[in-house]
């Protein structure tokens, strides 16, 4: 029987410093910084809704108070709302599309990526076979239920989007000390790395530790990489990570020239 894929908790990584994006972490911590007008934490979780995935479990530390600003007064910010001055009663006339489930865990300032799922799934993952992980600054037009379906398909307990993305460089093909060809930022190279949407079983969960320490990328994916438990979904379309200044005005002006491949829809459903 298919999996109802609102049920699949997504666990979203939204407490890192990050600091090599100061400017705009200074004062709120790096998924709520805008991509348009709305935070890049948004545009992550609208894709995953469009293709169905509406439980989110939002794994906060740094400046955690900012994230649960934005969701306490999300239905007020994003509808119109009248009020009555005198009384200072509200009437909120929701007019966003959003129907999403969203958990906010406080799951420590100085926990690592993989201390923060294990401390959230200890608490909400409930009775989920399967859930997923992301972190907060990435984008991607990749088809999240193709790669669900790929997932569950294959009988392993991991599965990490693989992308290809475009050098930022010049690629030299060389031959001793003479070049065979000279390629300006090539389209895409033949180097395959970590795109940050994975999906996996609840057995992966011995394989995280709650101590502060355990980061995801480390002990806990190279053992089940060891292990022969972690596929690979491999996607050569658009994808982007929002790391520094630079990073963040690109995106800001592909969102706003109507064009950006991650436009949320309002279902991509297959």
């Amino acid at each position: 029987m298919p999996i109802d894929r609102s049920t699949v908790p997504v666990f979203v990584l939204c407490g890192g410093l990050g600091t090599r994006l100061r400017e705009e972490t200074e004062f709120r911590p790096k998924p709520m910084v805008p991509v348009g007008s709305r935070p890049i934490l948004w545009h992550i979780m609208s894709e995953y809704a469009g293709f169905g995935f509406k439980r989110f479990v939002l794994c906060l530390g740094y400046k955690a108070e900012v994230v649960k600003d934005y969701f306490l007064n999300y239905q007020a910010v994003n509808s119109d709302f009248t009020i009555e001055l005198k009384s200072n009663n509200l009437t909120v006339h929701n007019t966003h599309e959003q129907d999403w489930h969203v958990t906010l865990v406080d799951t420590g300032e100085k926990a690592m990526t993989g201390a923060r799922v294990a401390r959230a799934a200890k608490k909400y993952l409930g009775d989920a076979a399967h859930f997923a992980v992301t972190y907060g600054d990435g984008l991607t037009d990749v088809n999240l239920a193709a790669e669900f379906d790929y997932h569950q398909r294959h009988n392993h307990l991991g599965t990490v989007l693989a992308v290809n993305p475009p050098s930022r460089f010049g690629e030299l093909r060389l031959d001793g000390e003479k070049v065979l060809e000279f390629s300006e930022k090539p389209d895409f190279v033949d180097n395959w790395i970590n795109g940050g949407y994975f999906f996996f079983r609840r057995g992966f969960l011995p394989y995280l530790s709650d101590a502060d320490g355990c980061v995801l990328e480390q002990e806990p994916l190279v053992k089940l990489a060891r292990d022969g438990q972690l596929s690979v979904y491999k996607h050569r379309g658009f994808w982007a990570c929002m790391d520094t200044q630079r990073d963040r005005e690109h995106l800001d002006k592909i969102w706003n020239s109507g064009q950006a491949p991650w436009r949320p829809a309002h279902s991509k459903e297959t």
